[in-house]
């Protein structure tokens, strides 16, 4: 099973990529045969999408796309800026196409250094998928007080009980994502999906 995490932040030393470093290691210690490809937005390097231009050049997104065709399932992890998603999310997201992500499973994680984060869950599972197909799971995971939890080792004794509730269930959330991915792989290869006629979301 393939994994693409998105660490969605712009800024190089970022609680983000802290969080999706921490999912990455998960997966690749408790699920068997997990591959892992993170891919960060930290220096935001993808210029704005626009419809004229098609997106990003080939040369910065042909690699990403390659990552994303060979994905079974995706993580984008946000962290909550004036209680949205980040511009560089949603452009990475507009870049993408269904032919790369149509009908694979995607895991919503956000972060926020105090006690939000939901609001970019409910902006995300509102748009960022009409015409790329994305299948956003039900669940999602929130970490809250970034910078006081995922520091310490797994297994680690005197876990704080907030740190220890998040890790539990982002396992449980990545569990899930695996089965999602299993199941709609048998969509993608049932026949019935028609990106010729249907090329855009309604």
């Amino acid at each position: 099973m393939k994994y693409f995490i998105l660490s969605g932040s712009h800024r190089r030393e970022a609680q983000s990529l802290k969080v999706a470093n921490y999912l990455r290691s998960v997966l690749l210690a408790e699920h068997a045969g997990a591959q892992v490809h993170l891919f960060s937005l930290a220096g935001n390097p993808l210029p704005l999408w626009d419809e004229t231009s098609g997106g990003a050049p080939d040369e910065l997104w042909d690699p990403i796309s390659a990552e994303l065709k060979s994905a079974d399932a995706l993580i984008v992890v946000t962290p909550e800026w004036s209680g949205m998603a980040t511009p560089g999310v949603k452009n990475f997201l507009l870049n993408c196409t269904a032919t790369e992500v149509g009908h694979k499973p995607a895991l919503i994680v956000t972060v926020s250094a105090s006690r939000g984060g939901s609001y970019p869950v409910a902006e995300l599972r509102m748009s960022g998928y009409k015409n790329n197909r994305l299948c956003w799971l039900p669940e999602h995971v929130i970490v809250q007080h970034v910078e006081h939890n995922l520091n310490a080792a797994d297994g680690t004794a005197d876990l704080a009980k907030e740190d220890a509730t998040i890790r539990l269930r982002a396992r449980y959330a990545l569990r899930l994502l695996t089965e999602y991915a299993k199941a709609l792989v048998l969509v993608r290869g049932s026949g019935v999906i028609d990106h010729q006629t249907f090329k855009s979301g309604m």
